[in-house]
């Protein structure tokens, strides 16, 4: 399996002013991180609106992204949900072909035990064609993911190769990088955090801001995998204020303000989803013309 080490990318999914999936912005994002050195690209995840695409449109956004990225980098598909069979029933539709893995979220809205965590991904890994990362993002789910269950399960699902962590927990990101096998990916799942847990011993993060600055953002990760601190720390506090910026009001209602500052893609959102305030899409561009200078 191609490498998961270093910056992938939570990629959004554009839409028209009719409300369709915009293919063609589609394309230029996916170009756009090809361009700046992301290292992988994450489909139909959250920040890809995936719960109200529906299966046609989901098949749509994959299609595209795959066409567009041609096998330069590794693609990570979204597969996940609170009702393990239809997940597996999912999961047996991928092509092993195309996908290099997925990213399976914790079960959302029932509130499983521990043990229910477990036998969830128990079933989720003998299922898949392809290797799986968890993603725990208890903000979302209304339950955490105790390092103790990922330990668990990094020992007895060997096709569970790592953990997409965004609890925003760096004393639970620490536990995890200390107790996981040595071979488990811990991917931070929180940009504010990224870097802190590189730093760790972490192997790199699934970003949001990360598509909007893939330039600076993923070289700010390299930088730390290699161990250069203050170079990596410099460029992390550039970022800081759009990092708070783009989740103030929910995500991806802000990177999609960001892209479109930046001309990739027109600013709509499905709902219960809305556009940012006035306000906040004022910051957001400020901040982008002016990060746009120090760049240049």
């Amino acid at each position: 399996m191609k490498s998961l080490i270093g910056t992938g990318v939570a990629l959004v999914t554009p839409f028209t002013a009719q409300g369709t999936v915009d293919t063609a912005a589609l394309k230029r994002i996916v170009r756009y991180q090809l361009d700046n050195g992301i290292n992988y690209l994450v489909v139909l995840g959250t920040t890809g609106e995936s719960v109200t695409l529906s299966t046609e449109e989901k098949t749509t956004v994959l299609d595209t992204v795959l066409a567009e990225n041609q096998s330069q980098v590794p693609v990570v598909l979204g597969v996940g949900g609170n009702d393990t069979a239809e997940v597996i029933r999912q999961l047996k539709k991928i092509d092993p072909q195309q996908i290099d893995a997925v990213l399976s979220v914790s079960p959302m809205y029932n509130k499983p035990t521990q043990e229910g965590i477990f036998r969830h991904f128990e079933a989720v890994a003998q299922a898949s064609p392809v290797p799986v990362l968890l993603y725990n993002v208890p903000g979302r789910t209304s339950s955490n993911m105790a390092p103790e269950t990922v330990v668990r399960i990094a020992n007895q699902c060997p096709n569970i190769i790592g953990i997409k962590e965004a609890a925003g927990d760096l004393v639970q990101a620490l536990k995890l990088i200390r107790t996981v096998p040595k071979d488990f990916l811990v991917i931070s799942g929180d940009d504010m955090i990224a870097l802190s847990m590189v730093l760790a011993g972490g192997h790199g993060v699934i970003s949001v801001i990360g598509e909007g600055l893939p330039k600076a953002f993923s070289e700010m990760i390299r930088l730390g995998l290699n161990g250069e601190v203050k170079r990596a720390f410099a460029l992390h506090y550039q970022m800081m204020p759009v990092i708070d910026y783009i989740f103030e009001e929910g995500n991806p209602a802000g990177i999609k303000a960001l892209f479109s500052v930046i001309g990739l893609c027109s600013n709509h959102l499905r709902l219960p989803l809305v556009p940012v305030s006035p306000a906040l899409y004022e910051k957001i561009e400020i901040f982008v013309n002016d990060f746009n200078a120090i760049e240049r």
